[in-house]
């Protein structure tokens, strides 16, 4: 399935790599942690009768001095980790970010616990991998010096490893993909700061300098005050303000354009990479919107016929493509199916809030016009004005109109 639909997402926050600076071993409390939800997740897996089960140990259990250790218990519950290299870990990431936006073009920098992974992205290939020991659970090893001295101390690991872009125009180094739980905090964190009609972090844009004042604000934030803040767990808090930290020197040394956040990696990637060549080619957004569209009672098949025969109706403008056209005509013709009190609401939020790939926030809003005007409303709410034109937003409504 091009855009894998989630059935179950469950995560425990073990802190496998947290004393490996210091003692070079996975400390004792948080394998028995990990493995604590291992078995569970095992005890599920057999329960649901799943037999295909893909296993992946990154950087801590990589450098750990008792990580075979650790990999000979999780054999004992009967899982078959795979204890990937840095550069396969950064590939991965990278091919989750191409799974989600496939004309990406710039660095993926994916943050873990033990480690960040750079590669280069660009016509759905990767180059340029490697991994650096910044993961979040090291940041702090860099800061005894001071604030100065861990500037210092991380411009040179990211200059050390072969990444000084700081030359190139913005526009040729392209994006910075940022992967990772604590990167999608700080992308919650600035959302909320702005007002930012959406939930979902992923796609989530700022250029360069918005980023450069977000990254400077949350290093001189303590991390209390951001604990306040809601959707942003404690321990994502205490990392924030280091993660900034990084993030002010990834900016300055990688010159992107702008600033991306990514809700798919390694996993996204693991799942990529095991599609057929030609499911590969398929648009994202499309497939994740057929099979949401089919199950709720609408027919690619007769969305793609509706959406032809509205062409002659509603020509095509320059916000819209035709590729978001039989988008929302398959959302509109699912939303039949919802009682007509509730429909506008239900259906803008499918627009807004369900985690679709391949779409930005102008796109989102113009599938929340489109829908909206199919059902003869078109007093459409602010959130949905404050994210695209009224120029874009017409277009849309010609769509739903004709439908």
């Amino acid at each position: 399935m091009r855009a894998p639909t989630v059935l179950l997402n469950e995560k425990v926050t073990a802190k496998l790599g947290r004393d490996i600076a210091s003692t070079g071993r996975l400390a004792d409390e948080a394998m028995a942690l990990a493995l604590r939800g291992l078995r569970r997740f095992a005890l599920l897996l057999s329960d649901l009768g799943i037999t295909d089960i893909e296993t992946v140990a990154t950087a801590a259990v990589r450098d750990a001095a008792n990580g075979p250790e650790f990999v000979a218990q999780l054999q004992a519950i009967g899982l078959q980790p795979r204890v990937i290299t840095g550069e396969q870990e950064a590939l991965l990431s990278a091919h989750g970010v191409i799974g989600a936006f496939p004309q990406a073009s710039g660095i993926v920098a994916d943050l873990g616990g033990g480690s960040l992974e750079l590669v280069r992205v660009s016509g759905g290939q990767t180059d340029s991998a490697s991994t650096l020991p910044l993961g979040t659970l090291r940041l702090p090893d860099h800061r005894k010096g001071g604030r100065a001295e861990m500037d210092r101390s991380l411009d040179k690991a990211i200059r050390k490893a072969g990444w000084d872009l700081s030359g190139n125009a913005p526009d040729a180094n392209g994006a910075l993909y940022l992967v990772g739980g604590t990167w999608r905090a700080m992308a919650v964190y600035a959302m909320a700061a702005r007002g930012y009609p959406l939930s979902d972090p992923h796609g989530f844009e700022l250029d360069a300098d918005a980023a450069n004042e977000l990254a400077k604000g949350l290093a001189s934030t303590e991390s209390q005050v951001i604990k306040g803040r809601e959707r942003i767990s404690a321990m994502r808090a205490e990392k924030l303000p280091d993660a900034a930290v990084l993030l002010q020197a990834l900016l300055a040394r990688l010159a992107p354009a702008k600033v991306v956040f990514s809700s798919w990696g390694l996993r996204e990637g693991l799942i990529y990479d095991r599609l057929p060549a030609h499911t590969k080619t398929q648009d994202p957004l499309l497939a994740g919107i057929a099979v949401f569209a089919s199950q709720r009672g609408s027919a690619p098949t007769l969305a793609t016929r509706l959406a032809a025969w509205t062409l002659d109706a509603a020509p095509a403008r320059e916000h819209g493509s035709e590729r978001l056209r039989l988008a929302a005509t398959m959302l509109a013709l699912a939303a039949m199916q919802i009682e007509p009190n509730i429909r506008q609401p239900q259906a803008i939020n499918w627009a807004l809030h369900k985690r679709w790939v391949g779409i930005n926030a102008m796109e989102r809003a113009m599938l929340a016009a489109a829908i909206s005007a199919n059902g003869n409303q078109l007093n459409l709410p602010a959130r949905v004005r404050a994210l695209a034109s009224e120029e874009a937003l017409e277009e849309a409504v010609r769509w739903g109109l004709a439908l």
